[in-house]
């Protein structure tokens, strides 16, 4: 069984930028998504850097009242989903057994442990 596989949509929410556009001219221009941690106390800790996202906004993306129940990292992932759909231009009305939206984390939610 031969089956076409067409990407037609592209999302991202990373250190590097939080839409595909941004994304793509920050790694064109060399942009690096590394700096000092700055959405905790990082006093105690021997690491000081990381790859933060730093502009992404989740109510752009889902209900007020779904962000409470999410961590983050699954914000990130459906914003990437959201905007992956919007760029494919597909349709609610396609058949939902011949789409997909395949995700990647390299990381689970580290408020839930």
């Amino acid at each position: 069984m031969n089956r076409r596989v067409v990407i037609t949509g592209c999302g991202a929410v990373s250190p590097v930028g939080s839409t595909v556009e941004h994304f793509w001219e920050n790694l064109k221009n060399g942009e690096c998504g590394i700096d000092f941690i700055k959405k905790f106390d990082t006093t105690d800790l021997k690491v000081k850097i990381a790859g933060e996202v730093r502009d992404f906004e989740p109510l752009d993306y889902i209900k007020k009242n779904e962000i409470r129940k999410t961590d983050l990292f699954t914000q990130y992932g459906i914003g990437a989903a959201v905007q992956a759909m919007e760029d494919s231009g597909v349709q609610a009305h396609v058949d939902p057994t011949r789409l997909g939206v395949f995700m990647g984390s390299g990381i689970g939610g580290i408020h839930t442990f």
